[in-house]
């Protein structure tokens, strides 16, 4: 399979799996990019991991001298990638549409925070990881949304089938999902931050993709709308405090375990066509369905 041909169908299936309603209208994805590479080059041994810095990518030209490696790949984003990855969040303008929240409202709120979060990235050495992988003639991809569209969706579907009546219900059911059980044997599990395990669950709103936290300003409107739990990957501080204030219940399901799950998905239908060797680094476990 050809880098660009793998590089291809992750926009692809990015783009099925957006909660944006005019998927038409998705050409790209800022935060997902052959940051380095002939996209022409044959790929059939991988290495994936969540977070590739140098280090990384000096193990992976060790590794090609030894038995061969074609490409890496990176769940977060590195390079050009990292630097606008903050213009995905756009995206988050519909998952709060369609949970209810007023358009112009939510949009007002999103690039609120987007601005903030450029503001935060602006500072940052983006290119440390993509020099190293010149230096080394090591190609490198980052995929970051396009996987997390798949957590998102997955999550939401497990709900829906299993429909948690309690918080704890919702910890027990993910529990259940490979990612979630290997990185419970790592004291990294689900768990609950906020609310109790006996309190209702009610609607349940999942934030799961969309490049990172979105604003925590819109938390103070889901009562009225009867979200009573979000399933999320992280929350911030300021978040918290915010949920808490709007006595909201949150179950963390889990960062890294959230990206292996939306990496593995993807990486199942990419291999759909042709199966390929993959090498497990920085905290990605490959679990095939």
């Amino acid at each position: 399979m050809k880098l660009g041909e793998i590089y291809n169908k992750i926009l692809r299936y990015g783009r099925e799996k957006d909660p944006r309603r005019n998927k038409g209208g998705i050409k790209d994805f800022e935060d997902t990019a052959i940051l380095y590479g002939n996209p022409e080059s044959e790929v059939r041994r991988i290495m994936v991991g969540i977070d590739i810095d140098p280090a990384e990518i000096i193990l992976a030209d060790q590794i090609r001298k030894g038995d061969g490696l074609d490409l890496v790949i990176a769940h977060h984003p590195e390079g050009r990638a990292w630097a606008q990855f903050y213009r995905v969040m756009r995206l988050q303008v519909d998952m709060l549409a369609g949970a209810g929240i007023n358009r112009e409202t939510a949009g007002k709120l999103i690039e609120e925070r987007m601005g903030e979060v450029e503001r935060r990235v602006m500072p940052n050495n983006h290119t440390r990881t993509v020099d190293a992988a010149r230096l080394l003639d090591m190609p490198l991809m980052c995929v970051h949304t396009p996987a997390d569209n798949h957590a998102e969706d997955f999550i939401y579907k497990l709900m829906a089938k299993e429909r948690p009546a309690k918080v704890q219900d919702v910890v027990d059911i993910l529990k259940e999902v490979p990612e979630y059980k290997l990185a419970e044997k790592e004291n990294s599990g689900p768990r609950i931050i906020a609310g109790s395990p006996g309190k209702e669950t009610g609607r349940i709103f999942v934030e799961m993709t969309g490049g990172t936290e979105g604003s925590k300003e819109v938390y103070e409107k889901f009562p009225k709308l009867g979200i009573r739990t979000i399933i999320c990957m992280h929350l911030g501080e300021g978040h918290f405090k915010k949920v808490r204030e709007a006595n909201l219940n949150v179950v963390i399901a889990g960062h890294i375990s959230s990206d292996n799950l939306g990496l593995n998905i993807l990486l199942d239908r990419i291999e759909n066509a042709e199966r390929l060797e993959c090498l497990e680094c920085s905290g990605f476990r490959r679990v095939r369905r």
